[in-house]
């Protein structure tokens, strides 16, 4: 064998090495808010403090766009978010809706007791597979969906204010 067939596989490896460097030392340049054109989820959802009625979004509730927030007792970030929501559900009244991914009814009871309840409604998604029809990558997630049922504004995260003034915009219509 020669040299320089044995060396190959080294320098590529090398070379995939130093790629794979360069990727993980580049700034992350996600997407945090998406426009969308896409149905919401036709999927009816338990409410949370009537689970014998439902709540669905495909077409949601009235005549203008709403906002449904997936979110969680457990999570630590729905936490941070809360105060956005709370000023986005007084700004919108009837417009903001929340879905308590997968949570303990309990546990999103307390949570909404020692934070406050901003929203019109919520409806409860036990096993996760509502959230995942949204197209849900990780709590806290907001959609924004328009009278017609389809998801106008995908905001994956924390609200943080830009991000609100998008969602703002979006529920003005």
């Amino acid at each position: 064998m020669k040299l320089w067939q044995a060396a190959l596989p080294l320098a590529l490896l090398g070379g995939l090495g130093i790629l794979g460097a360069y990727q993980l030392m580049q700034p992350e340049e996600e997407i945090f808010v998406a426009k969308a054109e896409r149905d919401a989820p036709a999927r009816a959802f338990p409410l949370l403090d009537a689970p014998d009625q439902e709540i669905s979004f495909a077409p949601p509730p009235g005549d203008k766009p709403v906002m449904v927030n997936l979110f969680a007792s457990w999570c630590a970030p729905c936490r941070a978010e809360h105060g956005d929501i709370t000023a986005l559900a007084a700004e919108f009244p009837g417009q903001v809706y929340g879905l308590a991914y997968k949570d303990a009814p309990e546990a999103t009871r307390g949570f909404l007791q020692e934070l406050g309840n901003p929203f019109e409604k919520i409806g409860t998604d036990r096993s996760g597979q509502g959230g995942l029809d949204f197209g849900l990558t990780g709590v806290p997630e907001t959609f924004v969906i328009n009278p017609e049922g389809k998801i106008i504004l995908h905001v994956r995260g924390v609200l943080d204010e830009e991000r609100r003034e998008q969602v703002a915009a979006a529920l003005a219509g």
